[in-house]
């Protein structure tokens, strides 16, 4: 088995990535996304490289996947009836959610309603304690009731959160053993298995929207998993989580909530496998494909995990989505991609957050499309090339882009159809660029010490622009960037991260016990989850808890130490969650007294190798690698210019190109602005020096 396969499902394309391991090669395509029923491009595609190769799915030692379809279940209101079981008096925690409104200014917003409508929110007799005390016992019968009334309703999945089952299950635990005697046919969720923490809203959206996408995302998985099988396929089929690790289908099926940023956190990780690659640990990775544009901020070579995010946002501003209380690489989502469309109101452009998609996709897909978009604009632009769209697998009609950006966005503002099209391109980079600034300006990061790596189909179009607004002064564009987010599973370990809600004060005599005891069951099940996802050996654990001084509402996180605990580990904590505290408010008090609150465990395999060969440096001149010239827009010139249009695959180490210039590949196209000058690397990677101000910024 000699090779490795990578398959990413976005919104508008499937991307491929095979790994040779003999030959330290990557083969990579992309075909268009078939959003009726993704596995059809996924396999199809799939089969058309192993071919390519003269390789047979026997061939294959891993195939790892990653996906938007739980995303776009959510988003889109797909999923199936679901319904809630909550505590006796707890029906309306949806409808309630934090009481909060996300912009408090604008009079007109409608909160989202919540995915699980009130009249399937069922109440249960029971009640536990905060700490997990019986007080009211649960009453099975009822609880026999509620499952024949489900199925009665048509009810297909169903999730349960009981109060305070994070410090005792066994409730929710009886709940699933009497529905599966007698509803069978449901799917059912349990908060203290999908997110066993504490601050019930946000527990109980979390089990809701799980069961929620849980019928379409079984049925997929099974699906593909059968198809592979099928084919001759033999190992098992690898699927990427939100929290950058991989899981098996078996594992993913019953928590597919893990699964909402699988395809954005696969291409962070690449980004920060080619910063290693290059030497750069600073990075801004920026990823842009045909629906969503996907902003991380990676630290000295690593992303950083936030334990709740938000799908379905308005934008990317907090509070406007629904709440998800599960590890995922902390990455800023915004409806900015190629497929974005653009429309003229109140006199003013605006481009997204609806996206034209594959089906029927841009005008200049020729597919049905009547209504202008980013891709539209990049066409006329001249940036993008009608001939050699996915390596010339496409024909984009240039001519009906134009009319659609003259009809609808330049006559009614009456422009002229350039400055039209310049527009739609230059507004959908500022709103990238204020969606960066919130996973680093507002974070306290200066974006002018990192690095700017742009991938995605539409990454490297756009990414000069965003990466100069924002004053990085230096941007990578990875070979075979539009297909990064599936080369990025092949750098991907086996992952889990799981957390246990536990108020312990660190004054009480028995924290050590009861500390060793919480991470005892965490890491058995752990590395039982590792081992359903075939690690055998090289199990890696990291601890870590969330900690507060008595009284505060809000947590830090706080290293913690591994192995066997002793009492003088207490004092170690202790200082460890001052420093923690000291540096993120510049202050802590020594007298107050200390708080555990949620305890946290990272389980992770061993890191996949990936040697990519590196060439010698040559001194081919960038002449030799022109194909043609066509007429470009720059705006520094507010007119089409002819421009140098260079074919990637010509470069060779230490080529040298100066902007203004485009760049063609078969998964991408790489616009180098005036004033630019771009380098390429060992590796093949497209280094650009961006202009500092005053230099045609």
């Amino acid at each position: 088995m000699r090779f490795r396969a990578g398959v990413d499902i976005g919104g508008t394309f499937t991307d491929f990535a095979l790994y040779d391991e003999q030959e330290g090669r990557l083969i990579t395509a992309k075909r268009l996304t078939t959003p009726r029923d993704p596995s059809v491009a996924a396999l199809t595609g799939l089969f058309e490289v192993l071919g390519g190769q003269h390789a047979t799915p026997a061939e294959v030692a891993q195939v790892l996947h990653a996906t938007t379809l739980a995303t776009n279940v959510v988003i889109e209101r797909r999923g199936g009836a679901t319904a809630l079981i909550v505590t006796r008096g707890y029906g309306d925690v949806l409808e309630i959610g934090r009481q909060k409104r996300w912009d408090t200014y604008d009079l007109s917003i409608d909160r989202r309603p919540p995915i699980v409508p009130r009249r399937y929110v069922y109440e249960v007799t029971e009640r536990l304690a905060h700490d997990g005390r019986v007080v009211t016992p649960l009453d099975e019968a009822e609880v026999r009731k509620t499952a024949r009334a489900l199925v009665k309703a048509g009810v297909t999945s169903v999730g349960v959160c009981l109060l305070h089952s994070y410090r005792n299950a066994a409730h929710e635990r009886a709940v699933a053993r009497i529905f599966a005697e007698e509803a069978p046919s449901l799917l059912v969720s349990l908060s203290s298995e999908v997110s066993p923490i504490w601050r019930e809203y946000e527990r109980a959206n979390t089990v809701a929207v799980n069961a929620y996408v849980k019928p379409a995302v079984s049925a997929y998985m099974t699906q593909m998993a059968r198809a592979l099988q099928a084919r001759g396929y033999q190992s098992g089929l690898l699927i990427m989580q939100s929290n950058g690790g991989l899981a098996s289908v078996e594992v993913v099926t019953q928590r597919p909530v893990a699964l909402l940023e699988s395809g954005p956190a696969a291409g962070a990780l690449m980004a920060a496998f080619y910063g290693e690659l290059t030497g750069v640990r600073d990075i801004i990775s920026f990823d842009m494909g045909g629906t969503t544009a996907k902003t991380c901020l990676i630290e000295n070579g690593t992303p950083a995990i936030r334990g709740q995010f938000e799908v379905g946002t308005e934008g990317h501003r907090p509070g406007s989505g629904y709440p998800i209380a599960t590890p995922s690489i902390d990455m800023i989502e915004i409806g900015a991609g190629g497929g974005s469309i653009a429309r003229v109101g109140v006199g003013i452009v605006t481009v997204g957050p609806r996206s034209a998609g594959a089906d029927p996709g841009p005008v200049c897909y020729g597919l049905g499309g009547t209504e202008p978009t980013v891709t539209d604009a990049d066409v006329v632009l001249g940036y993008v090339n009608p001939e050699y769209f996915a390596g010339g697998s496409i024909t984009l009609d240039r001519e009906a882009a134009g009319r659609a950006i003259e009809e609808r966005i330049a006559r009614p503002l009456g422009i002229a159809l350039a400055e039209a099209a310049w527009g739609i391109h230059h507004l959908v980079n500022l709103n990238m660029a204020n969606a960066t600034r919130a996973v680093s300006l507002k974070k306290g990061y200066d974006p002018r010490r990192f690095t700017f790596v742009a991938f995605g189909g539409a990454g490297p179009v756009h990414g000069a622009r965003v990466a100069m607004d924002l004053g990085c002064p230096r941007i990578v564009f990875p070979a075979a960037a539009g297909v990064a987010s599936a080369i990025g599973l092949l750098v991907v370990e086996p992952r889990f991260d799981l957390a246990r809600t536990t108020l312990l004060s660190l004054e009480r005599d028995d924290v050590i016990a009861t500390i060793a005891e919480i991470y005892a069951d965490m890491e058995a099940e752990a590395v039982r989850l590792l081992q359903a996802s075939g690690v055998r050996e090289g199990v890696r654990l990291v601890r870590s808890a969330d900690m507060r001084f008595a009284g505060q509402g809000s947590e830090v996180t706080t290293p913690v130490p591994g192995g066997t605990l002793r009492a003088a580990d207490v004092a170690a904590l202790r200082e460890a969650f001052h420093d923690a505290y000291h540096r993120r408010f510049g202050y802590a008090d020594p007298g107050v007294p200390v708080q555990g609150v949620t305890w946290r465990v990272v389980a992770s395999g061993p890191s996949p190798r990936v040697a990519l060969q590196k060439l010698q440096a040559s001194a081919t001149a960038a002449d030799t690698a022109v194909k043609t010239t066509r007429p470009v827009y720059w705006p520094e010139h507010r007119a089409y210019v002819e421009s140098p249009i260079y074919d990637r695959y010509r470069f060779t180490p230490g080529t040298q190109i100066l902007g203004p210039a485009i760049v063609e590949e078969r998964e991408s196209t790489t616009v180098v602005p005036p004033h630019c000058t771009a380098t390429v690397d060992e590796w093949l990677n497209l280094s650009v020096t961006l202009p500092m101000d005053g230099e045609g910024r």
